[in-house]
């Protein structure tokens, strides 16, 4: 499934970027009642595409499939919630960080025996594969002696939590944050862990021309305030 969308103007460039994204990781993009893709990624995207003039057509594919659209060339950039970390500037070339987030661990709400990381211990943790929290778990569940049970999807993790195959799981702050308004029947148990900051990709010495409108129309669109305008439309201040 792809959405065509961008600037139609006189002004527009004649090429078309395929931007590829997630299709649940909300709240930086997901599926609203009528089957739209929104999202602050999805949002952030349509209006630096205004600012700067240029068309996309967006490729909600999944993070793990956006990411191998990029490295064979189907995708010209991609917005999915992506954090930026030395392994990744290897292979690609991230625009100004757009959001600061965090790691988070959660449980079942009616889960009252996991409260830290030490009541992990001989435990399976569930993890989306590919993100941030992933790479947190990875790097403590020996210290903390857990096993890691590995999911593409969020909606899919949690539901594991919550039927008690998994005890728990590690996410991005934001998301997390957002699906507990949501009614995901999680909570979280821990203070969030500083993590990387959100990036645009592009695959390594390429589209630079993409890179460089990207972040010019969000240093325009905080300066006009529809920058936060978006933020605080999905994520509260809490």
């Amino acid at each position: 499934m792809s959405v065509l969308a961008g600037c139609s103007g006189s002004n527009s460039d004649e090429k078309v970027y395929q931007i590829a994204t997630d299709t649940t990781f909300a709240p930086f993009e997901f599926q609203n009642k009528d089957g739209d893709y929104v999202g602050v990624d999805i949002e952030l995207l349509a209006a630096i595409a205004e600012d700067q003039g240029f068309k996309y057509e967006l490729q909600p594919l999944g993070f793990n499939a956006a990411v191998a659209a990029l490295e064979s060339n189907q995708a010209d950039g991609v917005i999915a919630g992506m954090s930026i970390t030395d392994d990744r500037k290897l292979k690609y070339d991230f625009s100004a960080a757009y959001y600061d987030s965090g790691v988070v661990m959660a449980v079942s709400a009616s889960n009252d025996t996991i409260k830290s990381y030490e009541d992990l211990r001989g435990q399976k943790v569930a993890v989306k594969t590919g993100t941030e929290g992933a790479s947190f778990a990875e790097s403590i569940k020996d210290t903390y002696g857990f096993e890691l049970v590995y999911f593409d999807e969020s909606p899919f993790m949690y539901e594991d939590v919550k039927t008690g195959n998994t005890v728990a799981c590690f996410e991005d702050y934001p998301v997390m944050g957002y699906g507990i308004t949501q009614g995901n029947g999680l909570k979280m148990v821990t203070e969030m862990e500083k993590g990387s900051s959100y990036g645009f990709a592009v695959l390594k010495g390429k589209n630079a021309e993409l890179l460089e409108k990207f972040d010019a129309g969000l240093e325009n669109i905080k300066e006009s305030g529809k920058y936060q305008e978006i933020i605080d439309k999905y994520i509260s201040a809490e």
